[in-house]
């Protein structure tokens, strides 16, 4: 049986947690909003065609890591209209700090996905540039993206090679702006080439987008677990990330017995 004093407490107690509810709101409205969230807000809306993956604090007070997919940028809380692209050095430690948070990213990705050998032929090619030289009878195929500085310093060593055949899959990484005007100008190939090697941009299309494979091949790219580019993709199936020279890539293509056919 409930007393007199119980049921005057109830409505009491109930009072009491609804003000406590209500106050515990008003504190966490007032709570600062982090800056990582403050950063993400206003980068999106500078940049809506960009997939920004994640923002973290680098190791240098007010400068963060701002990840689009597997490419990094570094960003001032305080002056987010500027991406710094590059590697951060710790010359007290002698250390390649954004190496290994590449290494990290890429490892995750890997033990997230498992990728093994890619079956060449079995790629879209359709999809990608297609670049021959001499016989062509050496297959590569780049993942690129055209906003990837990396991007354009291992074009410079591509463009020594000869006898191979390239495909090059445009992808969006840093937004699709770029990869856009490329495929849907009237000559693609010169634009890639221009806009890639002398950073020439008269050949790329201005107007409205033209059919093309950029959304497939971003997820083509997540598809493989590639988390960056450049990235290379050899005709036995085997991939490297990052800028190589053209000597290195020679002798792999020399080691690389025989040739995929598209």
């Amino acid at each position: 049986m409930t007393s007199t004093t119980e049921r005057w407490q109830k409505p009491f107690i109930i009072l009491a947690l609804l003000a406590g509810g209500i106050s515990a709101a008003h504190a966490a409205a007032k709570q600062p909003v982090p800056q990582t969230q403050r950063l993400r807000a206003a980068l999106e809306k500078a940049h809506p065609g960009t997939r920004f993956t994640d923002i973290q604090p680098s190791p240098i007070a007010g400068l963060y890591e701002v990840w689009m997919d597997g490419n990094i940028a570094y960003v001032f809380a305080q002056a987010p209209r500027y991406f710094l692209f590059g590697h951060i050095f710790d010359v007290g430690k002698m250390t390649d700090l954004t190496a290994a948070r590449l290494a990290e990213r890429f490892d995750a990705a890997k033990l997230e996905s498992g990728p093994g050998p890619i079956a060449f032929e079995q790629l879209p090619l359709k999809d990608a540039l297609k670049t021959v030289r001499g016989n062509g009878k050496r297959h590569l195929a780049v993942f690129s993206d055209p906003a990837c500085p990396y991007c354009r310093q291992i074009e410079t060593e591509l463009a020594g090679l000869d006898d191979v055949t390239i495909f090059t899959f445009i992808v969006p990484f840093k937004g699709d702006a770029r990869p856009l005007s490329i495929w849907c100008a009237e000559d693609r190939a010169a634009a890639w080439n221009e806009f890639m090697l002398r950073g020439d941009e008269r050949h790329l299309a201005t107007g409205e987008p033209c059919p093309n494979p950029i959304a497939r091949n971003l997820e083509l790219a997540r598809t493989l677990a590639i988390p960056g580019t450049p990235t290379l993709i050899w005709a036995d199936g085997s991939r490297t990330e990052g800028v190589i020279d053209q000597a290195a890539i020679e002798a792999r293509l020399a080691r690389i017995a025989g040739g995929v056919k598209p």
